[in-house]
């Protein structure tokens, strides 16, 4: 049944008693569990739960998409007709013409070796049976649906010269390209900052308001599912524990796993009333001895084959100032591209900068000789962003842990590493049966311990953590965000926190640094900040922030400014915000703002800051 004669609320997706099983060297190892759950033409479904809650793989049962292991039961019925068990030809038929998927990491997802342009196109061509120049057509109007800017020029882009935002529109677009009854969007939104997320769903909530197709939205965002959802089912190993409408469910759930869920999805806390001009002028916090600090450090790179010229620098950081106390959080928000992963590689000289110093508890990193910095490096540890990209395949749990006590303590026995090891992962609450194991063994969470476990072997004096739970469930996300808290209190090290969640930073960091296109915005302590923002890009980050509310959350995705980040190879003039600006007026395209002392312990670069 074509969608132009389905009734307005019919039923286009209709699982009943579906079951997932993998066959294994071991035996059946089940997946998903007599899952049962509909979505309606004009619909929204959300599917919620942690990592492993079978989500995704039931709805890629559907499609046939699972590896040929993959034992499936039950029905899963579009429009009328049944999926499983169709021919491989009839399901090819049904794919990005009938049913579109927009899958949760677009990098992996796209062709690299085909131009954004050719891969949409492709779609309508296969399925309409169109000439090429109609699908390239088609391709540049969907870009400018899915409000691509530019989209001619993107149209001949590759996957990698897109950001990511950039790239997800895309997958959105050839997801749209025939015009599909079903769209089913799998974590569209998890690997994305707080801004260009909430103009996906923002685009995902308008799509489903205009064009009326049923849309399944898979994801562990709560604030994602309350912005965009009808209705939501919560998954929890492998069954639907709970489903029901959206405002019933998140505010007032049945269930005590769903009733977790909701206490835990991360979102600021209550704002208090904004304080008066005079507060600003309030006193200094108490003093604290000054472990890092940078002193106008900037990172520029290379771009282009120097063969054809001079080639072009492309500045990631400019001229970013700060320090940090011993013992203090200090949190690094701000887009992707915003600097804050090169801020910190340059604090720890994993690059070194185009200018400026990084001192280090009175040692300028950058003028120690490579053997007295390899030794420093025991108090300077990391938490990179994959936790399991991060780690050595071919190492056990114990091993890895153990590697840096092999390189900075060599002296320790094998008892004694061995002894230091099982410490370490007790406190970070790893079982000592995983110690035999792989990385690929253990899950998203497991692997982020095991690399807070490795880092905290030496007992650093500074940790820094670079978007260490952007890749993890939201249960598993508090969990190592109270770790780290805990780890914090107890052996007092500084911590250097980046993240483009907000909410978590709030949680856990003292201060916060906001960085827009490699420059400083703002910089202040974290209860000022969030309750008084006084740089208009701050305002908008905390304004992007999904809350787990169906009453709210959809007028805040209305308000969500468009537009991306400047390419830093082309920067503004003045202003790096003014193209996005509501409130930019002709001095900020003339002049860079001051970085201006607002009180001892808040500075602001933005010519108006004083009248907003």
């Amino acid at each position: 049944m074509s969608a132009e004669h389905l009734p307005e609320r019919a039923e286009v997706l209709r699982l009943a008693q579906l079951s997932v099983s993998f066959r294994t060297a071991t035996g059946l190892v089940s997946a998903a569990q007599e899952v049962t759950l509909s979505v309606a033409r004009g619909e929204c479904l959300g599917v919620v739960g942690a990592s492993g809650a079978g989500k995704s793989v039931s709805f890629l049962a559907l499609l046939g998409l699972l590896p040929p292991n993959a034992y499936v039961q039950g029905s899963a019925q579009f429009c009328g007709a049944e999926l499983l068990g169709a021919a491989a030809r009839a399901l090819d038929r049904l794919r990005g013409a009938s049913i579109g998927m927009v899958f949760q990491d677009p990098m992996t997802s796209l062709t690299p070796h085909l131009t954004i342009g050719k891969q949409i196109a492709e779609v309508v061509v296969r399925h309409r049976g169109v000439s090429w120049a109609a699908g390239r057509a088609r391709g540049e109007a969907l870009l400018t649906r899915v409000h691509v800017t530019d989209p001619g020029r993107r149209m001949g882009q590759y996957p990698h010269e897109l950001s990511g935002g950039m790239r997800q529109r895309a997958m959105i677009a050839i997801a749209l390209a025939c015009e599909p009854q079903l769209l089913i969007a799998d974590e569209p939104t998890t690997s994305l900052d707080v801004t260009i997320q909430a103009q996906i769903l923002a685009l995902l909530a308008e799509l489903k308001r205009e064009q009326g197709m049923a849309m399944v939205l898979i994801t562990h965002d709560l604030g994602a599912v309350a912005g965009v959802a009808d209705r939501v089912a919560v998954m929890r190993g492998g069954r639907v524990i709970e489903t029901g409408p959206v405002g019933v469910v998140l505010k007032r759930p049945r269930d005590p796993y769903t009733r977790a869920l909701v206490d835990c999805a991360p979102q600021l806390a209550p704002e208090r009333a904004p304080m008066p001009d005079t507060a600003l002028a309030g006193s200094e916090p108490p003093l604290r001895a000054v472990a890092l600090s940078l002193t106008d450090v900037s990172v520029e790179f290379p771009v282009g084959a120097r063969w054809f010229g001079r080639a072009a620098r492309l500045s990631a950081l400019r001229q970013v100032s700060l320090e940090l106390a011993a013992g203090e959080s200090l949190g690094v928000v701000g887009e992707s591209g915003s600097g804050k992963s090169t801020l910190v590689r340059a604090t720890l000289q994993l690059l070194r900068p185009t200018t400026g110093r990084v001192v280090w508890m009175g040692a300028a990193l950058g003028e120690l000789p490579a053997g007295e910095l390899r030794a420093l490096r025991k108090d300077l540890q990391i938490i990179f962003q994959d936790p399991l990209g991060s780690l050595d395949p071919r190492l056990t749990v114990g091993e890895i842990v153990a590697e840096p006590l092999l390189v900075q303590a060599p002296q320790l026995t094998a008892t004694a590493r061995a002894a230091e090891t099982a410490a370490v992962l007790e406190r970070v609450g790893l079982p000592a049966r995983l110690t035999g194991r792989y990385p690929h063994e253990l899950s998203g969470g497991e692997c982020q311990r095991v690399g807070i476990a490795r880092a905290m072997i030496l007992k650093p004096r500074l940790l820094v953590c670079d978007e260490p739970v952007s890749a993890l469930d939201t249960p598993t996300q508090q969990q190592i965000v109270s770790l780290l808290a805990d780890l914090k209190r107890e052996s007092g090290l500084s911590l250097l926190f980046v993240s483009h969640n907000l909410a978590l930073v709030q949680r856990l960091c003292e201060r916060v640094l906001v960085l827009y296109l490699g420059r400083m915005m703002e910089l202040g302590p974290a209860s000022q900040l969030y309750a008084q923002p006084l740089h208009p890009y701050t305002r908008e980050l905390l304004g992007a922030v999904p809350i787990p509310d169906p009453e709210l959350q959809p007028a805040r995705l209305s308000r969500v400014l468009a537009g991306e980040p400047p390419s830093p190879l082309n920067p503004p003039s003045g202003c790096a915000y003014r193209t996005r600006c509501p409130h930019a007026i002709p001095v900020c395209r003339e002049k860079v703002p001051a970085w201006e002392a607002v009180d001892g312990a808040r500075r602001v670069a933005c010519h108006r800051w004083r009248e907003l």
